[in-house]
């Protein structure tokens, strides 16, 4: 069988983001699995317009109008499954993450998706909502997610610190055997 095309998506855009720590820290782990084809999706180099297409991706026939929309959407096409790094603000998750999201609907349907979040609860609200979002899309949120807390205590100088995500690696090793055996069964559903 091919590798199952796994894309790792940064929610967040900010300068000094702490999602590249943990998004590189998930993709290494995801890349150890010989079953995986592990790639990055940062959202900074897919700059969309807030969602302002005439109807819902539900309707639309063809591909969105924005041309960076029309590359995002291609990239959500490729994917087998995916993993969400997103941090929680406001007991919630960023804009930039919704609006990428909102983009294109059929390329998400029946395709797996983990949580990897972080804040003072370990991002579990803005988890939570992204599972609602995630059934909205037809698409099949995992149990297990990993929440990393207080994420601000674990880099110094803008570096991760040595040994930070650890105490997480049960649970990130959890989340992707459920991805895994998702990713395949409905990679297999959909064929």
């Amino acid at each position: 069988m091919d590798k199952l095309k796994i894309k790792i998506i940064m929610g967040s855009t900010r300068p000094d983001r702490f999602s590249e720590h943990p998004a590189r820290w998930i993709a290494g782990l995801a890349e150890a699995k010989r079953e995986f084809d592990v790639e990055l999706l940062d959202l900074r180099d897919y700059p969309m317009p807030f969602y302002d297409e005439p109807v819902s991706p539900t309707y639309r026939k063809g591909p969105p109008h924005d041309d960076m929309a029309k590359q995002w959407a291609e990239k959500i096409k490729e994917a087998d499954g995916f993993i969400v790094v997103s941090p929680e603000y406001n007991h919630g998750y960023p804009a930039v993450l919704k609006n990428a999201f909102d983009q294109v609907y059929f390329e998400w349907n029946q395709k797996p998706v983990a949580f990897v979040s972080y804040g003072s609860t370990g991002g579990a609200r803005a988890v939570e909502q992204l599972r609602g979002m995630a059934v909205e899309l037809q698409m099949a949120p995992v149990r297990n997610a990993v929440h990393i807390f207080a994420p601000w205590d674990l880099v110094a100088d803008g570096a991760l610190k040595a040994g930070a995500l650890d105490p997480y690696a049960h649970s990130a090793e959890s989340m992707l055997v459920q991805l895994l055996w998702w990713t395949r069964a409905l990679k297999t559903a959909r064929g």
